[in-house]
Protein backbone atom coordinates (compact mmCIF):
# COMPACT_ATOMS: atom_id res chain seq x y z
CA UNK A 1 0.00 0.00 0.00
CA UNK A 2 1.23 3.58 -1.27
CA UNK A 3 1.00 6.12 1.25
CA UNK A 4 1.18 10.12 0.46
CA UNK A 5 3.62 12.92 -0.53
CA UNK A 6 1.37 16.01 -0.64
CA UNK A 7 3.11 19.28 -1.27
CA UNK A 8 0.34 22.26 -0.91
CA UNK A 9 0.91 25.26 -3.64
CA UNK A 10 -0.20 28.59 -2.30
CA UNK A 11 -1.40 30.33 -5.82
CA UNK A 12 -2.87 33.27 -3.54
CA UNK A 13 -6.30 33.64 -2.86
CA UNK A 14 -7.64 34.06 -6.40
CA UNK A 15 -10.90 33.40 -8.14
CA UNK A 16 -12.04 33.41 -11.43
CA UNK A 17 -13.00 36.51 -12.67
CA UNK A 18 -15.59 36.42 -15.76
CA UNK A 19 -15.30 40.07 -16.60
CA UNK A 20 -11.56 39.10 -17.31
CA UNK A 21 -12.49 36.07 -19.36
CA UNK A 22 -14.79 38.23 -21.35
CA UNK A 23 -11.60 40.99 -21.76
CA UNK A 24 -8.06 39.20 -21.93
CA UNK A 25 -7.18 37.94 -25.54
CA UNK A 26 -5.46 34.21 -25.19
CA UNK A 27 -6.79 32.64 -22.18
CA UNK A 28 -5.42 29.12 -21.16
CA UNK A 29 -7.67 26.40 -18.72
CA UNK A 30 -5.57 24.01 -18.08
CA UNK A 31 -7.79 20.70 -16.72
CA UNK A 32 -6.10 19.29 -13.50
CA UNK A 33 -5.74 16.24 -14.45
CA UNK A 34 -3.26 17.63 -17.51
CA UNK A 35 -1.40 19.58 -14.45
CA UNK A 36 -1.45 15.65 -12.41
CA UNK A 37 0.08 14.25 -15.84
CA UNK A 38 2.33 16.45 -16.74
CA UNK A 39 4.37 16.09 -13.28
CA UNK A 40 3.54 12.34 -13.46
CA UNK A 41 5.27 12.44 -16.44
CA UNK A 42 7.98 14.85 -15.63
CA UNK A 43 8.18 11.86 -12.43
CA UNK A 44 8.68 8.80 -15.47
CA UNK A 45 11.08 10.43 -17.88
CA UNK A 46 13.69 12.66 -15.65
CA UNK A 47 16.23 12.48 -13.10
CA UNK A 48 14.81 13.02 -10.49
CA UNK A 49 14.45 9.63 -8.68
CA UNK A 50 18.03 9.06 -10.03
CA UNK A 51 19.34 11.93 -8.54
CA UNK A 52 17.48 12.35 -5.11
CA UNK A 53 18.40 8.00 -4.72
CA UNK A 54 21.97 8.81 -6.09
CA UNK A 55 22.43 11.77 -2.87
CA UNK A 56 21.09 8.94 -0.43
CA UNK A 57 23.48 6.16 -1.77
CA UNK A 58 26.14 8.17 -1.68
CA UNK A 59 26.95 8.85 1.99
CA UNK A 60 29.88 7.32 3.34
CA UNK A 61 28.22 5.25 6.39
CA UNK A 62 24.54 3.89 6.95
CA UNK A 63 21.96 5.44 8.48
CA UNK A 64 22.59 2.86 11.07
CA UNK A 65 25.43 1.63 13.05
CA UNK A 66 28.61 2.55 15.43
CA UNK A 67 29.31 4.73 12.00
CA UNK A 68 26.27 5.75 11.06
CA UNK A 69 23.83 8.63 12.20
CA UNK A 70 23.29 6.80 15.43
CA UNK A 71 27.07 6.73 16.63
CA UNK A 72 29.84 8.94 17.62
CA UNK A 73 27.44 11.60 18.21
CA UNK A 74 24.69 10.47 15.63
CA UNK A 75 21.46 11.60 15.49
CA UNK A 76 20.12 8.92 18.14
CA UNK A 77 23.64 8.40 20.39
CA UNK A 78 22.22 8.34 23.72
CA UNK A 79 21.58 5.93 26.56
CA UNK A 80 22.39 2.51 26.30
CA UNK A 81 20.22 2.20 22.67
CA UNK A 82 24.04 1.53 20.32
CA UNK A 83 25.02 -1.61 21.96
CA UNK A 84 21.58 -2.66 20.82
CA UNK A 85 22.03 -0.76 17.53
CA UNK A 86 25.40 -1.96 17.02
CA UNK A 87 24.25 -4.65 15.78
CA UNK A 88 22.66 -3.57 12.62
CA UNK A 89 25.03 -2.29 10.33
CA UNK A 90 24.92 -0.15 6.99
CA UNK A 91 21.35 0.17 6.51
CA UNK A 92 20.77 2.92 3.67
CA UNK A 93 18.02 3.61 1.04
CA UNK A 94 18.77 1.97 -1.96
CA UNK A 95 15.19 2.46 -3.72
CA UNK A 96 12.33 4.76 -3.91
CA UNK A 97 9.42 3.28 -5.73
CA UNK A 98 8.28 5.26 -8.53
CA UNK A 99 5.98 8.39 -7.55
CA UNK A 100 2.36 8.00 -8.36
CA UNK A 101 1.17 11.69 -8.94
CA UNK A 102 -2.55 13.39 -7.99
CA UNK A 103 -3.65 16.92 -8.01
CA UNK A 104 -6.68 18.51 -6.09
CA UNK A 105 -7.59 22.19 -7.26
CA UNK A 106 -8.39 23.96 -3.47
CA UNK A 107 -10.70 26.77 -5.30
CA UNK A 108 -9.42 30.49 -3.75
CA UNK A 109 -6.49 28.62 -2.44
CA UNK A 110 -3.97 26.70 -3.93
CA UNK A 111 -3.35 23.19 -4.96
CA UNK A 112 -2.85 19.88 -3.13
CA UNK A 113 -0.42 17.82 -5.11
CA UNK A 114 0.35 14.05 -3.71
CA UNK A 115 2.66 11.49 -4.94
CA UNK A 116 2.56 8.19 -3.64
CA UNK A 117 5.71 6.20 -3.31
CA UNK A 118 7.63 3.56 -0.48
CA UNK A 119 11.77 3.72 0.22
CA UNK A 120 13.16 0.07 0.50
CA UNK A 121 16.11 0.17 2.80
CA UNK A 122 19.03 -2.02 2.64
CA UNK A 123 21.57 -3.34 5.30
CA UNK A 124 23.03 -6.19 7.37
CA UNK A 125 21.16 -7.70 10.10
CA UNK A 126 22.46 -9.14 13.91
CA UNK A 127 23.67 -11.97 12.49
CA UNK A 128 24.94 -11.03 9.97
CA UNK A 129 22.10 -11.73 7.54
CA UNK A 130 20.95 -9.66 4.66
CA UNK A 131 18.19 -7.02 5.77
CA UNK A 132 15.29 -5.38 3.18
CA UNK A 133 12.74 -2.78 5.08
CA UNK A 134 10.47 -1.04 3.08
CA UNK A 135 9.01 2.04 4.51
CA UNK A 136 5.53 3.77 3.83
CA UNK A 137 6.20 7.73 4.13
CA UNK A 138 4.11 10.95 4.20
CA UNK A 139 6.49 14.11 2.95
CA UNK A 140 4.54 16.98 3.67
CA UNK A 141 5.79 20.61 1.95
CA UNK A 142 4.54 23.95 2.01
CA UNK A 143 4.86 25.87 -0.94
CA UNK A 144 4.38 30.07 -0.92
CA UNK A 145 3.98 31.77 -4.98
CA UNK A 146 6.78 34.20 -5.57
CA UNK A 147 7.98 36.37 -8.67
CA UNK A 148 11.00 35.75 -9.78
CA UNK A 149 13.40 38.69 -11.32
CA UNK A 150 11.69 37.91 -14.84
CA UNK A 151 8.57 38.77 -13.99
CA UNK A 152 7.26 34.65 -13.96
CA UNK A 153 5.54 32.73 -11.16
CA UNK A 154 7.88 30.78 -8.91
CA UNK A 155 6.72 28.50 -6.16
CA UNK A 156 8.94 28.45 -2.69
CA UNK A 157 8.86 25.72 -0.50
CA UNK A 158 8.36 27.24 3.04
CA UNK A 159 8.35 24.07 5.26
CA UNK A 160 9.17 20.42 5.08
CA UNK A 161 8.33 17.28 7.50
CA UNK A 162 7.67 13.67 6.78
CA UNK A 163 5.01 10.60 8.29
CA UNK A 164 5.96 7.49 8.46
CA UNK A 165 3.24 4.73 7.71
CA UNK A 166 3.83 0.85 7.92
CA UNK A 167 7.41 -0.56 8.13
CA UNK A 168 7.66 -3.89 6.92
CA UNK A 169 10.63 -6.35 6.88
CA UNK A 170 11.10 -8.04 4.20
CA UNK A 171 13.54 -9.72 4.61
CA UNK A 172 16.31 -11.05 7.17
CA UNK A 173 16.40 -10.70 11.16
CA UNK A 174 15.31 -7.67 13.14
CA UNK A 175 14.05 -8.00 17.15
CA UNK A 176 11.59 -5.94 17.17
CA UNK A 177 12.82 -3.60 19.61
CA UNK A 178 14.98 -2.50 17.23
CA UNK A 179 11.91 -1.22 15.21
CA UNK A 180 11.08 1.73 16.99
CA UNK A 181 14.60 2.69 16.95
CA UNK A 182 14.68 2.41 12.42
CA UNK A 183 11.45 4.44 13.12
CA UNK A 184 12.69 6.96 15.23
CA UNK A 185 15.79 7.01 12.83
CA UNK A 186 14.21 7.75 9.48
CA UNK A 187 11.65 9.97 11.45
CA UNK A 188 14.91 12.31 11.94
CA UNK A 189 16.72 12.01 8.47
CA UNK A 190 13.89 11.39 5.98
CA UNK A 191 12.87 15.21 5.57
CA UNK A 192 17.06 15.74 4.68
CA UNK A 193 16.50 12.97 2.21
CA UNK A 194 13.66 12.92 0.78
CA UNK A 195 12.93 16.53 0.69
CA UNK A 196 14.96 17.10 -2.17
CA UNK A 197 11.95 15.16 -4.32
CA UNK A 198 9.67 18.08 -3.55
CA UNK A 199 12.02 20.26 -4.55
CA UNK A 200 12.59 18.72 -8.19
CA UNK A 201 8.78 18.18 -8.56
CA UNK A 202 8.95 21.90 -7.69
CA UNK A 203 11.56 22.86 -10.16
CA UNK A 204 9.43 20.91 -13.51
CA UNK A 205 6.11 22.40 -12.11
CA UNK A 206 7.79 25.92 -12.27
CA UNK A 207 9.27 25.29 -15.75
CA UNK A 208 5.54 24.13 -16.84
CA UNK A 209 4.13 27.36 -15.61
CA UNK A 210 6.66 29.40 -17.22
CA UNK A 211 7.08 27.88 -20.27
CA UNK A 212 4.10 29.82 -21.65
CA UNK A 213 6.64 32.70 -21.60
CA UNK A 214 8.49 32.01 -24.51
CA UNK A 215 9.09 33.77 -28.14
CA UNK A 216 7.93 32.18 -31.63
CA UNK A 217 9.12 32.72 -34.26
CA UNK A 218 6.99 33.64 -37.22
CA UNK A 219 9.17 32.78 -40.08
CA UNK A 220 11.19 35.88 -41.79
CA UNK A 221 8.03 38.16 -40.54
CA UNK A 222 9.07 38.18 -36.97
CA UNK A 223 8.34 37.11 -33.66
CA UNK A 224 5.63 36.38 -31.13
CA UNK A 225 6.07 36.44 -26.98
CA UNK A 226 3.68 35.28 -24.99
CA UNK A 227 3.72 36.16 -21.68
CA UNK A 228 0.84 36.79 -18.70
CA UNK A 229 -0.79 39.28 -18.11
CA UNK A 230 -2.15 38.13 -14.46
CA UNK A 231 -1.12 35.26 -11.68
CA UNK A 232 -2.35 32.05 -12.41
CA UNK A 233 -6.33 31.74 -11.23
CA UNK A 234 -7.79 28.80 -9.89
CA UNK A 235 -11.17 27.10 -10.10
CA UNK A 236 -12.36 23.26 -9.03
CA UNK A 237 -11.28 21.86 -12.10
CA UNK A 238 -8.64 23.67 -13.65
CA UNK A 239 -6.15 26.49 -13.62
CA UNK A 240 -6.89 29.86 -16.11
CA UNK A 241 -3.75 31.35 -17.46
CA UNK A 242 -4.41 34.82 -18.65
CA UNK A 243 -2.21 35.43 -21.98
CA UNK A 244 -0.60 38.58 -23.74
CA UNK A 245 0.69 38.15 -27.24
CA UNK A 246 3.53 40.77 -27.94
CA UNK A 247 3.92 40.78 -31.65
CA UNK A 248 7.39 42.01 -32.99
CA UNK A 249 8.34 42.22 -36.27
CA UNK A 250 11.57 40.79 -38.16
CA UNK A 251 13.39 44.65 -36.94
CA UNK A 252 11.91 44.68 -33.78
CA UNK A 253 9.26 46.77 -33.89
CA UNK A 254 6.64 45.91 -31.63
CA UNK A 255 3.18 45.76 -33.75
CA UNK A 256 0.28 47.63 -32.88
CA UNK A 257 -3.06 45.31 -33.29
CA UNK A 258 -6.75 46.53 -33.69
CA UNK A 259 -8.65 46.07 -30.50
CA UNK A 260 -10.88 43.38 -30.86
CA UNK A 261 -14.60 44.48 -31.67
CA UNK A 262 -16.28 43.47 -28.67
CA UNK A 263 -15.39 41.08 -25.85
CA UNK A 264 -14.55 37.48 -26.24
CA UNK A 265 -17.26 35.57 -24.07
CA UNK A 266 -15.45 31.92 -23.48
CA UNK A 267 -17.76 28.59 -23.77
CA UNK A 268 -17.67 26.15 -21.05
CA UNK A 269 -14.84 24.52 -20.21
CA UNK A 270 -15.56 20.88 -20.78
CA UNK A 271 -14.67 17.74 -17.75
CA UNK A 272 -11.39 16.20 -18.65
CA UNK A 273 -10.30 18.55 -21.30
CA UNK A 274 -8.37 21.74 -21.23
CA UNK A 275 -9.03 24.61 -23.24
CA UNK A 276 -7.15 27.73 -25.34
CA UNK A 277 -8.18 30.24 -27.50
CA UNK A 278 -6.73 31.75 -30.04
CA UNK A 279 -7.71 35.51 -30.27
CA UNK A 280 -8.87 37.25 -33.61
CA UNK A 281 -6.18 40.09 -32.98
CA UNK A 282 -3.73 37.50 -33.59
CA UNK A 283 -4.90 36.51 -37.52
CA UNK A 284 -5.19 39.93 -37.95
CA UNK A 285 -1.66 40.65 -37.33
CA UNK A 286 -0.22 37.72 -39.17
CA UNK A 287 -2.08 39.00 -41.80
CA UNK A 288 -0.97 42.78 -41.56
CA UNK A 289 2.59 41.13 -41.34
CA UNK A 290 2.31 39.65 -44.85
CA UNK A 291 0.84 42.60 -45.96
CA UNK A 292 3.59 44.88 -45.01
CA UNK A 293 6.34 42.36 -46.26
CA UNK A 294 4.58 42.31 -49.95
CA UNK A 295 4.07 38.74 -49.56
CA UNK A 296 0.50 39.31 -50.80
CA UNK A 297 1.38 40.82 -54.00
CA UNK A 298 2.27 39.16 -57.01
CA UNK A 299 2.22 39.21 -60.94
CA UNK A 300 0.51 37.01 -62.63
CA UNK A 301 2.05 36.32 -66.02
CA UNK A 302 0.60 33.46 -68.46
CA UNK A 303 3.74 31.36 -67.55
CA UNK A 304 2.11 30.53 -63.68
CA UNK A 305 -1.65 30.19 -65.41
CA UNK A 306 -2.92 26.76 -66.87
CA UNK A 307 -3.69 26.86 -70.35
CA UNK A 308 -7.27 26.13 -69.12
CA UNK A 309 -7.85 30.19 -68.69
CA UNK A 310 -7.21 32.29 -70.72
CA UNK A 311 -4.92 35.08 -70.84
CA UNK A 312 -4.33 37.05 -74.08
CA UNK A 313 -5.96 40.20 -75.26
CA UNK A 314 -8.15 37.94 -78.05
CA UNK A 315 -9.94 36.51 -74.86
CA UNK A 316 -10.25 39.76 -73.26
CA UNK A 317 -11.79 41.20 -75.90
CA UNK A 318 -14.39 38.68 -76.28
CA UNK A 319 -15.24 39.43 -73.01
CA UNK A 320 -15.24 42.81 -73.55
CA UNK A 321 -15.95 43.50 -77.18
CA UNK A 322 -16.86 47.24 -77.64
CA UNK A 323 -14.42 48.06 -74.92
CA UNK A 324 -11.29 46.23 -75.90
CA UNK A 325 -12.51 45.36 -79.30
CA UNK A 326 -9.35 47.09 -81.07
CA UNK A 327 -6.58 45.21 -79.25
CA UNK A 328 -4.09 43.82 -81.04
CA UNK A 329 -5.05 39.59 -81.30
CA UNK A 330 -3.52 36.84 -79.56
CA UNK A 331 -0.93 39.06 -77.13
CA UNK A 332 -0.03 37.96 -73.46
CA UNK A 333 -1.38 39.32 -70.30
CA UNK A 334 -0.18 40.26 -67.21
CA UNK A 335 -2.25 41.13 -64.14
CA UNK A 336 -0.51 43.16 -61.44
CA UNK A 337 -2.22 42.35 -57.37
CA UNK A 338 -1.50 44.18 -55.30
CA UNK A 339 -2.57 44.49 -51.21
CA UNK A 340 -2.21 47.88 -50.02
CA UNK A 341 -4.31 47.64 -47.09
CA UNK A 342 -4.38 45.77 -44.46
CA UNK A 343 -6.51 42.30 -44.75
CA UNK A 344 -9.51 42.09 -42.29
CA UNK A 345 -9.63 38.75 -40.79
CA UNK A 346 -13.34 37.66 -39.31
CA UNK A 347 -14.52 35.13 -37.21
CA UNK A 348 -18.13 34.29 -36.60
CA UNK A 349 -19.53 31.60 -34.99
CA UNK A 350 -18.83 28.42 -36.61
CA UNK A 351 -16.81 30.76 -39.32
CA UNK A 352 -13.70 32.37 -40.81
CA UNK A 353 -13.20 34.14 -43.39
CA UNK A 354 -11.09 37.14 -44.67
CA UNK A 355 -11.21 39.92 -46.79
CA UNK A 356 -8.54 40.85 -49.02
CA UNK A 357 -8.74 44.92 -50.47
CA UNK A 358 -6.50 44.76 -53.40
CA UNK A 359 -5.54 46.58 -56.74
CA UNK A 360 -5.35 44.94 -60.04
CA UNK A 361 -3.95 46.26 -62.83
CA UNK A 362 -4.43 44.48 -66.05
CA UNK A 363 -1.42 45.17 -69.04
CA UNK A 364 -0.27 43.75 -72.40
CA UNK A 365 2.64 41.96 -71.24
CA UNK A 366 5.87 42.39 -73.68
CA UNK A 367 8.46 39.81 -72.09
CA UNK A 368 11.33 41.85 -73.08
CA UNK A 369 9.75 45.64 -73.36
CA UNK A 370 7.53 47.82 -71.10
CA UNK A 371 3.80 46.28 -70.49
CA UNK A 372 1.14 48.53 -71.66
CA UNK A 373 -1.35 49.22 -69.15
CA UNK A 374 -5.18 48.48 -70.20
CA UNK A 375 -7.42 49.50 -67.20
CA UNK A 376 -6.96 49.59 -63.07
CA UNK A 377 -9.37 47.94 -60.90
CA UNK A 378 -9.79 48.33 -57.23
CA UNK A 379 -11.35 44.97 -56.17
CA UNK A 380 -12.23 43.05 -53.20
CA UNK A 381 -11.41 39.51 -52.30
CA UNK A 382 -13.18 37.38 -49.95
CA UNK A 383 -11.91 34.24 -48.85
CA UNK A 384 -12.95 31.47 -46.87
CA UNK A 385 -10.83 30.59 -43.75
CA UNK A 386 -10.14 26.72 -43.37
CA UNK A 387 -8.38 25.83 -40.12
CA UNK A 388 -6.15 22.99 -39.01
CA UNK A 389 -4.19 22.03 -35.70
CA UNK A 390 -0.77 20.92 -35.20
CA UNK A 391 1.75 20.95 -32.17
CA UNK A 392 2.61 24.35 -32.39
CA UNK A 393 0.63 26.25 -34.92
CA UNK A 394 -2.75 26.79 -36.32
CA UNK A 395 -2.62 26.51 -39.56
CA UNK A 396 -4.52 28.57 -42.13
CA UNK A 397 -5.32 27.92 -45.87
CA UNK A 398 -7.69 29.98 -47.89
CA UNK A 399 -9.88 29.39 -50.77
CA UNK A 400 -11.84 31.87 -53.44
CA UNK A 401 -15.68 32.63 -52.15
CA UNK A 402 -15.94 35.89 -54.10
CA UNK A 403 -14.34 38.32 -55.93
CA UNK A 404 -16.13 41.80 -56.09
CA UNK A 405 -14.41 44.91 -58.55
CA UNK A 406 -15.02 48.75 -59.55
CA UNK A 407 -13.21 50.10 -62.43
CA UNK A 408 -10.61 52.58 -61.36
CA UNK A 409 -8.78 53.91 -64.13
CA UNK A 410 -8.94 52.94 -67.89
CA UNK A 411 -6.58 53.63 -71.03
CA UNK A 412 -9.17 52.62 -73.58
CA UNK A 413 -12.95 53.10 -72.54
CA UNK A 414 -15.34 52.57 -69.18
CA UNK A 415 -16.69 49.43 -69.25
CA UNK A 416 -19.06 47.12 -66.80
CA UNK A 417 -16.39 45.30 -64.84
CA UNK A 418 -19.01 42.74 -63.89
CA UNK A 419 -17.99 40.87 -67.24
CA UNK A 420 -14.98 40.27 -65.98
CA UNK A 421 -15.26 39.26 -62.74
CA UNK A 422 -15.73 35.44 -63.26
CA UNK A 423 -12.54 35.59 -65.62
CA UNK A 424 -10.76 37.37 -62.66
CA UNK A 425 -11.92 34.83 -60.47
CA UNK A 426 -10.70 31.67 -62.25
CA UNK A 427 -7.15 33.63 -62.53
CA UNK A 428 -6.91 34.10 -58.57
CA UNK A 429 -7.96 30.58 -58.15
CA UNK A 430 -5.21 29.20 -60.32
CA UNK A 431 -2.59 31.25 -59.76
CA UNK A 432 -2.84 33.92 -56.92
CA UNK A 433 -4.23 31.41 -54.14
CA UNK A 434 -1.58 28.46 -54.17
CA UNK A 435 1.05 31.67 -53.99
CA UNK A 436 -0.96 32.71 -51.13
CA UNK A 437 -1.16 29.58 -48.99
CA UNK A 438 2.87 28.96 -49.53
CA UNK A 439 2.39 31.92 -47.45
CA UNK A 440 0.30 31.17 -44.87
CA UNK A 441 2.65 27.89 -43.73
CA UNK A 442 3.96 30.17 -41.32
CA UNK A 443 0.37 29.71 -39.50
CA UNK A 444 -0.47 31.37 -36.22
CA UNK A 445 1.61 30.39 -33.43
CA UNK A 446 0.42 28.73 -30.33
CA UNK A 447 1.71 29.16 -26.22
CA UNK A 448 3.51 26.46 -25.41
CA UNK A 449 1.14 25.28 -22.18
CA UNK A 450 2.27 22.06 -20.44
CA UNK A 451 3.94 20.59 -23.60
CA UNK A 452 0.21 20.23 -24.96
CA UNK A 453 -0.30 18.29 -28.33
CA UNK A 454 -2.75 20.51 -29.62
CA UNK A 455 -2.33 18.05 -33.07
CA UNK A 456 -5.14 16.34 -30.88
CA UNK A 457 -7.96 19.74 -30.63
CA UNK A 458 -11.08 20.00 -31.27
CA UNK A 459 -11.31 23.11 -32.71
CA UNK A 460 -14.66 25.67 -32.66
CA UNK A 461 -14.90 29.07 -34.56
CA UNK A 462 -16.52 31.45 -31.60
CA UNK A 463 -17.25 35.16 -32.13
CA UNK A 464 -13.77 37.12 -32.13
CA UNK A 465 -11.73 33.94 -31.84
CA UNK A 466 -10.83 30.27 -32.06
CA UNK A 467 -10.97 27.83 -29.34
CA UNK A 468 -9.45 24.89 -28.95
CA UNK A 469 -10.38 22.03 -26.63
CA UNK A 470 -7.47 19.27 -25.99
CA UNK A 471 -8.70 15.85 -23.62
CA UNK A 472 -6.38 15.50 -20.64
CA UNK A 473 -3.24 12.96 -20.52
CA UNK A 474 -4.54 12.47 -16.84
Amino acid sequence: MFSVLSVVLFFGLLTPSQGLLETVGTIARIDKDELASAVQNSLVGGPILQNVLGTVTSLDQGLLGSGGLLGGGGLLSYGGIIGVVQEVSGLKIEELTLPKASLRLLPGFGVQLSLLTKVGLHGSGPLGSLLQVSAEVNVSSKVALGISPKGTPILIVKSCSTLLGHISLLSGLLPAPLFGVVEQTLFKVLPRLLCPIVDSVLVVVNELLGAVLCLVPLGALGTVEFTLATLPIISNQYIQLDINSLVKSVSGNLIDFPEPPRPIKLPPKEDHTSQVTVPLYLFNTVFGLLQTNGALDIDITPEVVPSSVPMTTTALAGLLPKALGTLPPDQPLLITLRVKEAPGFMLKSGKASVSLPATMEVFVYHPHGTPNSLFLLNSVLTLNVQLATSVTKLHVSLSLERLSAKLASSYTANFDVSHLEEWLSDVVRVAYLPKLNVALEVGVPLPKILNVNFANAALGIIDNAVVLTVPSRG
